[in-house]
């Protein structure tokens, strides 16, 4: 009975070695022999579910692309970042090696978090011939401020929009300061979605550039004398904006999808979205009138790269590792870029196509309610690091939410 024991001990130390050989030998092996690997798999994605367009998009677009080119199964599941990295925590401190995720879709303070707590496999950017035939380094080495050190690749672009029905409103309010005013004298016509709902929270952040000075200011990480100083004039302007908003300010929007509903019904005269070709699809898909049309505020539009990543205990990482060179494919890129698909602005380096998938992103028709690239580019800002991010919506929640 010792003998036989000792046996089936010594054929799990050999399966585990191997295992684990496999697992950490990823990153040595060539593409071609990733790929290989990842045929048959199924590769299952956490996302951010809250767009029906993005849905969409993985559902009919991409996963019908890569069942046919690699025979992955690409399976989607819809929950909010914060939730799945908490997942993930819970995976590493139970010291879970194989766990459920293949595949993330994340950033922000997210991504910062998950790379501290050292939840995320990497660095793989390297890995992905797509990544250095496509993309300039240079332009995707920091995520809300902290560096990324090739544990996420880029996905796309976004940059955040009002949106309003020409129609209605020929000339909506594009400065902060003439928000208030146009809030104050349409009173119930306005709100913005709760914190730390992620478009609620970039409106909030966006403020804080505008009533504060401007961005420059907070590049440099967190700074707590700083915040101390300029919070507060934050905290005033919302405060003056509160009651006059939809619902007299006792309560907001829960999330994106919920303000979007208020102003498909009329209650609401502005939208706002982190996604520049949200109107266009919305008008696409019926929702919207053809009226609609988008604005930024001339203090400045802040804007940002979205990324993937995959777990460190990711039970398919070959699969992950496809999938992803797969996105950051030109025929994906465009397929994203285009209004009513996605209208997810690409993040492959211009200079590095051929002159015939160059044109194709030239001539992309983005449709008469999505600002042309030259406009979007002339007031954009950068994130505010994601150190500040979390104290701007705790702020919130004291300052604004209680009082």
């Amino acid at each position: 009975m010792r003998r036989i024991t000792l046996y089936l001990f010594l054929i799990f130390i050999v399966l585990f070695s191997c295992t684990e050989k496999k697992e950490e030998n990823w990153l040595e092996k060539d593409f071609d022999e990733i790929e290989s690997s990842a045929r048959g798999s199924t590769v299952t994605f956490y996302m951010w579910g809250g767009s029906t367009i993005i849905n969409t998009w993985i559902d009919s677009y991409v996963a019908p692309l890569v069942k046919k080119k690699y025979d992955i199964t690409l399976n989607r599941i819809p929950m909010d970042a914060s939730v799945f990295i908490s997942k993930l925590t819970d995976q590493k401190n139970a010291h879970k090696t194989i766990g459920s995720m293949d595949l993330l879709w994340i950033n922000g303070e997210n991504f910062r978090n998950a790379f501290e707590m050292k939840l995320l496999f990497g660095p793989f950017t390297h890995k992905l011939p797509n990544f250095n035939n496509y993309i300039d380094p240079a332009t995707v080495e920091y995520d809300f401020g902290f560096p990324v050190m090739g544990y996420e690749a880029p996905y796309g672009k976004a940059q955040f929009v009002f949106e309003y029905d020409s129609a209605k409103l020929p000339l909506p309010p594009d400065t902060f300061e003439s928000l208030l005013s146009w809030v104050k004298e349409h009173p119930g016509r306005f709100t913005y979605p709760q914190p730390p709902d992620f478009t609620g929270s970039a409106f909030v952040r966006q403020v804080y550039y505008s009533v504060t000075g401007g961005h420059e200011q907070y590049m440099d990480g967190y700074d707590e004398k700083l915040f101390s100083e300029t919070a507060p004039l934050l905290w005033r302007y919302l405060n003056q904006m509160k009651p006059y908003l939809w619902q007299k300010g006792k309560t907001y929007p829960k999330d994106i999808a919920a303000l979007d509903t208020l102003f498909e019904r009329g209650e609401v005269d502005l939208n706002m979205s982190y996604h520049q070709s949200h109107a266009q699809n919305k008008i696409a898909h019926e929702q919207y009138p053809d009226t609609v049309r988008t604005f930024v505020m001339k203090d400045g539009s802040i804007s940002n790269i979205h990324f993937t990543a995959i777990p460190y205990n990711a039970p398919n990482k070959a699969g992950g590792l496809v999938v992803i060179n797969q996105l950051l494919s030109p025929e994906v890129q465009y397929n994203k870029n285009t209004p009513g698909a996605w209208g997810d602005f690409t993040i492959l380096d211009m200079n590095r196509l051929d002159p015939g998938e160059r044109a194709l992103f030239k001539n992309l028709d983005l449709g008469a309610a999505t600002l042309p690239i030259d406009e979007l580019s002339k007031y954009a800002v950068p994130e505010i690091p994601s150190s500040y991010l979390e104290k701007l919506e705790k702020g919130w929640e004291d300052n604004i939410l209680k009082k």
